[in-house]
């Protein structure tokens, strides 16, 4: 694996804090603790994201918003932004621990529709006057950072903080991280 120079949102979550928090005295952490094995190691990994524009009519008018979705294969929780991240918002990172584009852009359209009408539906599905979903494409790709904690004795498994949100994910973006480690 090569180190590359990649564009990364600035992370609200130090490896400091992520450390404190894999090794907390909270109720889930000692269950991981408990189940897995002590805490070996965390490092840092940074997921790449598309940001698209998405315009939809709802009651009170036109909705416009920022969209990001993984660009690896969509399934991690997708981002929102008032505007497009700033040069200084981004930092430049040099790391080997970064995850490739693999999603098509064609996919990554299809797959920000069904999120999106799915959240849509969910503030009220009589809310919409008519449903023009418009997605374009907003802004240069980026990096997400995120934090990984690594426990157990023999086999090790991973946890995840979203370095951005400052919360730790489910079992779903373990699942991720772990296939990306294991290929």
């Amino acid at each position: 694996m090569s180190t590359a120079q990649i564009q990364v949102l600035k992370p609200n979550v130090t490896q400091e804090d992520a450390l404190r928090a894999f090794s907390s005295g909270r109720v889930s952490t000692l269950y991981w603790r408990t189940l897995r094995g002590p805490l070996q190691r965390v490092a840092a990994a940074y997921v790449p994201y598309l940001l698209y524009r998405a315009s939809y009519q709802m009651r009170g008018g036109l909705r416009t918003t920022l969209f990001a979705i993984d660009a690896v294969d969509g399934s991690l929780d997708l981002f929102t932004f008032p505007h497009a991240p700033t040069q200084d918002q981004l930092v430049s990172v040099e790391t080997r621990n970064q995850l490739h584009f693999s999603l098509e852009p064609a996919r990554a359209e299809a797959l920000l529709r069904e999120k999106i009408l799915r959240a849509i539906f969910q503030q009220g599905f009589f809310k919409l006057r008519q449903l023009d979903l418009q997605i374009a494409p907003a802004a240069a790709p980026f990096h997400v950072p995120y934090w990984l904690g690594f426990y157990g004795r023999d086999a090790l498994r991973c946890r995840v903080m979203d370095a951005i949100r400052r919360r730790i994910e489910g079992a779903k973006a373990t699942a991720f991280f772990e296939q990306w480690l294991l290929a």
